[in-house]
C-alpha cells in the first residue's frame, strides 16, 4: 500500500491546535491542503508528521517549536514612533499591519502595546515559540 514519501504531493486535511486545545487553523469544510514534501511548503514537523502515513489514515502529532515556527526573537519586537505612522491610522492592540521595507518586502506585524508617542510592534509569527498540534488525515498520496 502507498505510504507518504518525500517529494510526495500528498493531499491532507488537518487541524492546527494549540497546547490548550484551542484551533488556530483547520481545513475543516474546506478543500483539503495540497503541497509536496521536500519544497519547505510546509513547517518541518507537520512534514515529517505525514511519512509513511497511508489513504485516509488519521494521527495526531505535536510539532515542537523547533519544528514548527520556531522560537520567538526577541530583535523582531520593536518600537516605532506614532509620527511614522498614516495621520489618519488608528492603532489597536492585537491588529494587524504590514510594512514594506526599503527594497519591497512586506512584513506582517501585530501591534502589542500603544504607548503616548509610539507603538510597539511584532513581526514573529504568531506561532513563535509555541509548541502546536496537528490531527492529520491523509486523503490522497501522488507519487
Amino acid at each position: 500500500m502507498n505510504q507518504v514519501k518525500e517529494n510526495n504531493t500528498v493531499k491532507v486535511h488537518y487541524t492546527g491546535k494549540l497546547a490548550d486545545g484551542r484551533v488556530f487553523d483547520t481545513s475543516e469544510g474546506k478543500k483539503p491542503l495540497e503541497f509536496t514534501l521536500g519544497k519547505g511548503d510546509m513547517i518541518p514537523g507537520f512534514e515529517k508528521g505525514l511519512i509513511d502515513m497511508k489513504v485516509n489514515e488519521k494521527k495526531t502529532i505535536k510539532v515542537s517549536k523547533e519544528e514548527g515556527f520556531g522560537e520567538a526573537r526577541e530583535e523582531l519586537i520593536q518600537e516605532v514612533p506614532k509620527s511614522q505612522l498614516p495621520e489618519d491610522m488608528n492603532v489597536e492592540e492585537g491588529m494587524s499591519l504590514v510594512s514594506k521595507t526599503p527594497d519591497g518586502q512586506e512584513h506582517n506585524l501585530v501591534v502589542k502595546e500603544i504607548k503616548e508617542e509610539s507603538i510597539i510592534v511584532d513581526a514573529n509569527h504568531p506561532l513563535a515559540g509555541k509548541d502546536i498540534i496537528f490531527d492529520l488525515e491523509v486523503v490522497e498520496i501522488q507519487a
